[in-house]
């Protein structure tokens, strides 16, 4: 890590961060934890902190609650969140399940999965994170009404997620299809990376019943 993101983590974390831990755990009260009553998003695998906090700063009238396993991306977005005066933003560090299952049902008016690891190899597949079992918690998490919204420039676990979405009862999708990408999600380095790479981009959004 840079000095700067050290100093952000040492600082910062007791009053932005909090930490999954493994196994059973109490659950979390999201009106204690950001200080206020607002809806929520969830942004699973927030990197670097960058899309997290153009879109916290684009959106103060939600809070934003990113997770993340890797500490030089946690700090990042902490060091982020002091420099543009993010209020509206908290970093968790660990298991982004572990997180969920943490959180009330019903609590979330949105779950942002932007670019997870498409695990590409066949044996590893089962490590993906868009599955049924896991998209059934991340589902039940949601509002009625709340945004599932995956991205991913990985053409077969684009085709996968899909199906997996599609098949689950409680969640609509207002497309049909594949979603056209909208304005509000930041262009990542990864889809940068992508695109300069020839990789099309696939956005699925769907909506709880």
């Amino acid at each position: 890590m840079t000095g700067r993101q050290t100093d952000a983590l040492d600082r910062l974390f007791s009053t932005y961060g909090l930490d999954v831990p493994d196994g059973p755990g109490a659950p979390i009260e999201l009106t204690g934890l950001f200080g206020r009553t607002a809806p929520v998003v969830l942004e699973i695998g927030s990197g670097m902190g960058d899309t997290t906090a153009a879109m916290a700063g684009a959106d103060p009238d939600r809070n934003y609650l990113a997770v993340e396993v890797h500490t030089p991306g946690i700090a990042n977005l902490l060091d982020l969140v002091e420099r543009h005066d993010l209020r509206n933003v908290r970093v968790a560090k660990g298991d982004a399940l572990e997180l969920v299952r943490r959180l009330p049902e019903g609590s979330l008016d949105a779950v942002h999965v932007y670019f997870p690891d498409p695990w590409p190899k066949a044996r590893h597949h089962k490590r993906r994170l868009i599955r049924p079992a896991h998209v059934a918690v991340l589902r039940s998490r949601l509002a009625p009404g709340g945004v599932l919204h995956c991205a991913t420039d990985w053409a077969e676990y684009a085709e996968e997620m899909r199906e997996t979405l599609d098949a689950d009862p409680e969640l609509v999708n207002p497309h049909g299809g594949f979603a056209p990408r909208p304005a509000h999600r930041p262009v990542t380095k990864f889809e940068r990376r992508a695109l300069l790479a020839g990789r099309p981009i696939a956005d699925l959004i769907y909506r709880r019943r």
